[in-house]
């Protein structure tokens, strides 16, 4: 019963604070303001983690290191400098230059802590001209989160999630491209097993893959530090959000030094993937010019992808990513599995024909939140004669 009442009560907060972010429309867009809330949640998070660090080396005698960024980053904690606080940020969210002090907050954040590069907005919140009064309403119901009360509890990654879901609908059909249901990176997970080795996402959103193949190597009892992440993606705000997603979960990662489109600047030519997991944009059009990369090596041995879907484009790329014994798990829509056209289905034969191809799965409608184009999985593995990357015995520790 307790467990309920704890449940409820995280629902109904996450619903209070969904209702105050949602006050903020009308002056700017819920494609943009995700980014707000989904900002001040982040500088609360690693304000209370820090506050947590500083009560712990007083409580340890070391009241002379509190203000040395070096013993804040061996506990994976990030330094925060005094204007970057959230009671800092709290107390001064009456007056007018709000928008200002969080810019400055997030900025001087970045500075002190390189794992944060390129993570975080740029001037963001003064450039949206955000009403003062209903930024202080939203400040004001995020300083009810304690983040760091409860250890089991990943209280700021639920949030996340549940704003990033929420997200998706507010956007509506051509918008949210970065969430991905909970149900399918789970499933995708429990299928291909990302254990150890490196994992790879060409376009990975809000970072929902990483997050759901570090759960499954905890579920497992095996070692986060057992998996490498590669990730890109080309929307530069969102990739700045999984940046944040990945950063609150003490996740390392490796996605790029920018935004950038993996097609036209892959950030990672020489990785070899033990395991890849991905939702592509579904039928892309237009993704290269006429006589652009019609020689790229990572067709080779196939027809070159058409230019007015890029459904197979991303096929090969992955497939051309995956290391000997890599496996591979992606959202197509559910014409990837029957096109003829373009040259799309000698691909795929070819595909059969060299045995890459473990299974396609159609999934039931209506699962995503932005489209309601029929979609399936891809399984992939590079070399069915040996034996997949090593992955653990259900309920077995390692």
């Amino acid at each position: 019963m307790a467990k309920k009442a704890t449940t409820e009560k995280q629902n109904n907060f996450e619903e209070t604070l969904w209702d105050t972010a949602n006050k903020l429309r009308g002056s700017v867009e819920s494609s943009e303001y995700k980014h707000v809330v989904l900002s001040l949640i982040f500088l609360k998070f690693i304000s209370d983690k820090f506050e947590e660090r500083k009560i712990e080396l007083i409580a340890e005698g070391k009241e002379k290191y509190i203000d040395m960024v070096e013993f804040y980053t061996m506990k994976n904690v990030f330094y925060l400098a005094e204007e970057s606080r959230w009671f800092y940020i709290k107390q001064h969210a009456k007056q007018d230059d709000i928008a200002i002090k969080i810019d400055t907050a997030l900025f001087t954040v970045e500075k002190n802590n390189k794992s944060l590069k390129g993570a975080l907005p740029d001037n963001y919140f003064s450039r949206l001209g955000l009403d003062s009064s209903k930024l202080a309403a939203l400040i004001d119901t995020i300083s009810n989160i304690d983040t760091v009360r409860d250890k089991e509890e990943d209280v700021v990654g639920r949030v996340y999630e549940y704003f990033l879901g929420k997200f998706a609908v507010a956007e509506g059909k051509g918008k949210g491209e970065f969430y991905t249901p909970k149900s399918v990176v789970n499933l995708i997970a429990e299928m291909i097993e990302p254990f150890k080795g490196k994992i790879y996402d060409p376009c990975c959103g809000s970072g929902g893959m990483f997050v759901q193949s570090m759960r499954f190597v905890e579920s497992h009892q095996g070692s986060k530090k057992d998996l490498s992440i590669y990730g890109q993606e080309y929307t530069n705000t969102t990739y700045k959000l999984a940046k944040m997603n990945l950063a609150i979960r003490g996740i390392a990662g490796n996605l790029g030094e920018v935004a950038a489109n993996s097609f036209m600047k892959d950030q990672h030519p020489d990785l070899k993937a033990d395991y890849i997991m991905a939702n592509p944009p579904f039928n892309q059009k237009e993704w290269r010019g006429p006589d652009e990369l019609t020689d790229d090596p990572r067709w080779a041995g196939y027809d070159v992808p058409p230019t007015g879907n890029a459904n197979y484009a991303w096929i090969l790329h992955m497939l051309s990513k995956l290391s000997e014994k890599g496996v591979a798990g992606f959202v197509l829509a559910n014409g990837s599995m029957s096109t003829s056209t373009s040259g799309e289905g000698a691909i795929r034969q070819k595909m059969i024909e060299n045995d890459h191809i473990d299974c396609m799965i159609a999934l039931p409608g209506q699962l995503f939140y932005t489209t309601q184009i029929p979609v399936c999985l891809w399984f992939l593995t590079k070399d069915k004669r040996g034996d997949a990357p090593p992955a653990p015995q259900r309920g077995s520790k390692r």
